[in-house]
């Protein structure tokens, strides 16, 4: 029969500075993991956000990213006229040809960060309604030096505020607008006027990308009709594999992170197993007992087993609730394909805690199953004898 879960409650009841020790270690191993978590759940949310289901990216074929994308205006006249791209209500292709390339911006204490700069016209903007708002300002104007910042910009630069200006390229631009994309990575990003920026750069015909919306949610078809025209030469990709593809950034803290959590989730299962065989030495005559009043090995080695996973367990919950206050936190990672800083909020979702919990649960199955063995197959007169 098995031995009743009051037992261990108590024992760990009775041990009480002990117990909350060996959790704390559990704790911060749960923390570290958590945090690792919550950091590329919410690089993941702002590339999910950046992404319409009808929308592809067009680049040349090879290209790593837009920022290393080159097409021309012929190429972009041709696309044009390819069956199966939606039209607006004035019979528009919705088709953006743009222009990205990086900028470096100035911020208080003499430090700099890389900025996405966006080169578009009117269409682009509007292919991106209703998911990007102006929150101050106005849109920028065509052939005008202006600019429409990300909130995450505006936030970090004194100088990107309605009215201020961002010195770049060959002059200053006067920042029109605040644009909120939610979580967006548009956030990180500065549009402008395509001209007015294909200009700066001495790039007029050398250009990045293409934003196409399909007239189908099946985007299939439009996908190898552009494929296929050998004259283009494209590479082309939805607009979600396209963001998919830059959480690569994320893969080397994703990481490290893990590694320095196992790491740690190592020592907290040699606290727990150093933690179990103590209690176990001081129980002896306690094991014993149980063992004469009919409780099978297996009892035995289930009911401390519990006991280890119950400390790990509240370790687990100590470090997820540590943990909550990351939630929404800002932060900002550099992306070595894009070569721009990206800003996003850290995500702590309840997917993750319960991750926190099992990876506790595990450590403290780690740690206690020898000490949990060493118990149950003690031989019964040792434990009788025991004091």
């Amino acid at each position: 029969m098995a031995i009743p879960l009051t037992y261990s409650l108590r024992n760990l009841q009775v041990r009480k500075i002990t117990t909350l020790m060996t959790s704390l270690a559990a704790a911060l191993s749960v923390l570290v993991l958590v945090a690792v978590l919550a950091l590329v759940a919410g690089l993941q949310s702002s590339f999910d956000v950046s992404a319409s289901p009808r929308h592809l990216i067009l680049m040349r074929d090879g290209s790593t990213s837009e920022l290393v994308s080159i097409l021309t205006r012929e190429n972009f006249q041709d696309i044009l006229s390819r069956e199966g791209i939606a039209k607006d209500g004035n019979g528009q292709p919705l088709a953006s040809l743009e222009m990205i390339t990086v900028v470096s911006l100035n911020l208080p204490l003499g430090t700099e960060i890389n900025v996405t700069l966006r080169g578009m016209t009117g269409m682009g903007w509007k292919m991106r309604q209703p998911q990007m708002t102006l929150t101050e300002g106005r849109l920028f104007q065509a052939g005008a030096r202006e600019l429409v910042v990300g909130q995450a910009i505006a936030a970090k630069c004194p100088q990107a505020h309605v009215g201020g200006t961002l010195q770049f390229g060959d002059g200053a631009w006067t920042v029109v607008g605040i644009m909120n994309g939610g979580q967006s990575a548009f956030n990180s990003e500065i549009f402008a006027d395509l001209s007015q920026v294909s200009s700066e750069y001495h790039r007029f015909n050398q250009l990045s990308s293409v934003l196409v919306e399909s007239a189908s949610a099946d985007l299939a078809s439009l996908v190898r009709s552009l494929r296929e025209d050998r004259r283009l030469n494209l590479q082309v990709e939805s607009e979600r594999d396209y963001y998919e593809g830059q959480m690569s950034a994320a893969i080397p803290v994703q990481f490290m992170g893990t590694v320095v959590a196992l790491v740690m989730a190592l020592g907290g299962a040699f606290a727990c197993m150093n933690t179990m065989y103590t209690a176990i030495a001081r129980r002896a005559a306690e094991i014993g007992v149980l063992r004469v009043l009919g409780f099978t090995r297996g009892s035995v080695l289930v009911c401390f087993l519990v006991e280890s996973m119950l400390i790990s367990l509240l370790g687990g919950a100590i470090g997820c609730v540590l943990a909550l206050p990351l939630n929404r936190f800002e932060t900002a990672i550099g992306s070595y394909i894009t070569w721009s800083q990206l800003s996003f909020r850290f995500r702590v979702t309840p997917e993750i805690l319960v991750v926190g919990l099992f990876f506790a649960a595990a450590m403290g199955a780690i740690g206690g199953f020898l000490p949990a063995r060493s118990a149950a197959w003690r031989p019964l007169i040792a434990t009788l004898r025991a004091r």
